[in-house]
């Protein structure tokens, strides 16, 4: 049985609309020019160092804050989870991913995760530019305890959140003290309960050069932990360009989501980002996301203010209302003072 979601299928009309929109010359265009993006290594951050001497944990603390500012990404390595767990995590989703597409659809009662916990491409998309190439179990971590089916998954999943967890509110912590803020908002606000973990699959997409496996957008959490595989396909802007982000075997890579950039008064970057579609190979990444509860309120913590006060649930409720009437996000520019 067919495993990959039916993406001719269901967005027949936008292929063919594609189809009628191009002349010959254009298709021939498209067939032979390649974007080239420039591929680069992320700052590194070797965290062991916070276990150190205390000029070596300061200088480490300023290295994750100048990252956070500079770039909205980096990556960290000696991160405290082992690389038999990342492997697993592997192959676990693969086997997940790998159930008939029909059995997929339902497969979150098997699981026992919330309704909806499985998504593919992108229902809101009017054009090929705005649909995802990718499919993707999005769980609640309060719905990993209680899951059913595929044990060796749910074991996976609990180590993994677990280690990640107290790895988020660490970084969290860090910049928040480098901001000046030594509080305890991000243990009380973002709890195991109101953050998720995103199992990702990209098939191979036979239209890589119109389709993307993740369409360009930014993060609405606090911060995103995310571990690839060695496939590459993730892009971010820096400096005006889209670079290739270099994968790094032993690295999990973090960035800085809108949240953070609203709290921070826009010293800590949420960057925009894309993952590009391979024609021939599938990639599979785990994204751990940092979010507090919806009653959550984000202010910034320096005046004057750049944001105006907001919940998440206004966030998020605001990115819905966008996303269905213009088939995108807006974001952090809806919240400006």
């Amino acid at each position: 049985m067919e495993t990959d979601p039916p993406f001719h299928e269901f967005y027949k009309s936008l292929f063919n609309k594609n189809m009628e929109e191009k002349t010959p010359q254009t298709i021939n265009k498209s067939d032979k020019e390649l974007v080239i993006v420039e591929e680069c290594e992320l700052p590194l951050i070797d965290l062991s160092r916070l276990y150190l001497s205390e000029p070596e944990r300061t200088e480490c603390k300023a290295d994750i804050a100048r990252a956070s500012q500079e770039w909205g990404f980096f990556q960290v390595v000696n991160h405290g989870i082992s690389p038999e767990i990342l492997e697993k995590m592997r192959s676990e989703q693969e086997r997940v991913f790998k159930q008939p597409f029909d059995r997929k659809t339902k497969e979150y009662r098997y699981l026992n995760f919330s309704a909806g916990s499985y998504r593919w491409g992108t229902p809101s998309a009017t054009s090929l530019g705005q649909l995802s190439w990718s499919e993707a179990f999005h769980i609640p971590l309060s719905d990993i305890s209680r899951s059913g089916g595929f044990d060796t998954l749910r074991t996976t999943m609990e180590h993994f959140a677990a280690t990640v967890s107290d790895l988020a509110q660490t970084l969290a912590e860090i910049l928040g003290e480098k901001m000046g803020h030594k509080s305890t908002f991000f243990q009380e606000s973002c709890l195991p309960s109101t953050c998720y973990l995103r199992l990702n699959r990209y098939p191979p997409c036979p239209l890589p050069l119109e389709v993307f496996g993740l369409t360009p957008h930014t993060d609405s959490d606090f911060l995103t932990i995310l571990h690839q595989d060695q496939v590459g396909g993730l892009q971010l802007v820096k400096d005006g360009r889209w670079i290739a982000v270099k994968p790094n075997p032993e690295a999990l890579i973090i960035n800085i989501g809108d949240l953070f950039q609203a709290w921070s008064n826009g010293v800590y970057k949420s960057v925009r980002h894309r993952v590009i579609a391979n024609p021939l190979v599938e990639r599979f990444s785990t994204a751990y996301f940092f979010c507090p509860s919806y009653d959550t309120v984000i202010e910034s913590c320096r005046e004057p203010a750049v944001y105006r006060k907001f919940s998440f649930r206004e966030y998020r409720q605001q990115i819905h209302e966008d996303v269905q009437k213009l088939g995108t996000k807006i974001g952090l520019p809806r919240f400006r003072v």
